[in-house]
C-alpha cells in the first residue's frame, strides 16, 4: 500500500526555508526581492526544458508527472506479514497439494507478483522456470524505473550548464555597458543568479528525487527477490520452518531482534 512520503515535501521546503534565512540574516529581507528574477527563471527553467525536450522523447517525458508523484509516495513492506504469508502457503501446499494454492490466493494474496509466481507454480512449472520469468520481470521493472529516472538525472546535469549560460549572457550585457561604474556591482549579482538557480535546482529537487527513486527501486528489487525465493521453496516442497529461516537470512542481523518479536511495520527505507 503506498501512502504519502511526508519527506520529501519537507525536504523540499526546508531546503528553500534555508536559502532564504541565509539570505535574510546577511542582508535584510530587502535583498530577497533582489534573488526572485524572472529573466534567470526563464533562462534555466527554459533551458532545462528545452534540453530534455531534445534529450528525451514525447512518450517519456509524459511520464515526467507519474514518475515525480513516486517521489511523493512510500511503499510499506511489512516483512514479518511476507515471511507468514509464504510459511502459510508452503504448509497448505504440504498438506493439500500445489493446487490447493490457487484457491487460496484470492482471498489471503493481494501481491500481484506473489499471486503470478504461486499460479505459475500452481501450474507445474520448473523451478528453473519460474525463477527465470520473476526475475524477467524484475529486470524489466528496474528497465522501466531506470528510463524514467533518467530524466531527473539528466536535468540534474542540464540545470548547473544552463545557470552558467545564463551568466555569461548576462555578463556580456554587463560588460557592453561600463561607463557606469556604479552599476557593476548590481549587474555582477543578477549575472550570478542563474547560477544559484541551476545550483539549487540540482542538489535540492532534481538529483536528490533521483537519487530517492533508485533507493525505492533498490528496495523493490529486494523484497521481489524475497518473494521469489518464497515462491520456489513452496514449488519445490521445501519445509514451512526451513522456508522461513531461509527467507530471515534476506534480513539483517542488526533487525532480526525486532524481526523475532514480531514488529510490523517495517518501511521501505529502512529495508
Amino acid at each position: 500500500m503506498k501512502k504519502l512520503d511526508l519527506f520529501t515535501p519537507i525536504g523540499l521546503i526546508l531546503g528553500l526555508v534555508v536559502v532564504g534565512l541565509a539570505i535574510y540574516f546577511n542582508a535584510g529581507i530587502d535583498a530577497v526581492s533582489l534573488f526572485m528574477q524572472l529573466a534567470s527563471v526563464f533562462i534555466v527553467f527554459g533551458g532545462v526544458s528545452a534540453a530534455l525536450l531534445v534529450n528525451f522523447s514525447a512518450r517519456d517525458l509524459k511520464k515526467f508527472p507519474m514518475i515525480l508523484k513516486e517521489a511523493f509516495r512510500h511503499r510499506e513492506y511489512d516483512l514479518q506479514e511476507l515471511n507468514e504469508t509464504f510459511v502459510m502457503l508452503a504448509k497448505k501446499a504440504r498438506k493439500e497439494g500445489l493446487l490447493a494454492l490457487e484457491s487460496q490466493l484470492d482471498g489471503d494474496v493481494e501481491d500481484p507478483f506473489i499471486r503470478k509466481g504461486v499460479r505459475l507454480a500452481v501450474d507445474g512449472i520448473e523451478p528453473e522456470m519460474i525463477q527465470d520469468i520473476l526475475m524477467a520481470e524484475v529486470v524489466s521493472m528496474e528497465e522501466r524505473h531506470r528510463r524514467g529516472r533518467r530524466i531527473f538525472e539528466r536535468a540534474g546535469e542540464f540545470a548547473p550548464a544552463w545557470g552558467m549560460v545564463g551568466t555569461i549572457v548576462a555578463l556580456v550585457i554587463m560588460l557592453n555597458d561600463l561607463e557606469d561604474p556604479t552599476t557593476l556591482g548590481p549587474a555582477m549579482a543578477l549575472a550570478m543568479l542563474t547560477t544559484l538557480y541551476g545550483a539549487v535546482l540540482t542538489n535540492l529537487f532534481f538529483n536528490p528525487i533521483a537519487s530517492k527513486l533508485e533507493n525505492k527501486t533498490e528496495t523493490e528489487v529486494f523484497v521481489n527477490q524475497i518473494m521469489i525465493e518464497g515462491i520456489i521453496g513452496i514449488q519445490s516442497g521445501q519445509n514451512p520452518h526451513i522456508l522461513e529461516e531461509k527467507l530471515r537470512a534476506f534480513i539483517r542481523e542488526e533487525r532480526k531482534p525486532e524481526y523475532d518479536v514480531r514488529e510490523s511495520g517495517v518501511l521501505a527505507h529502512e529495508v
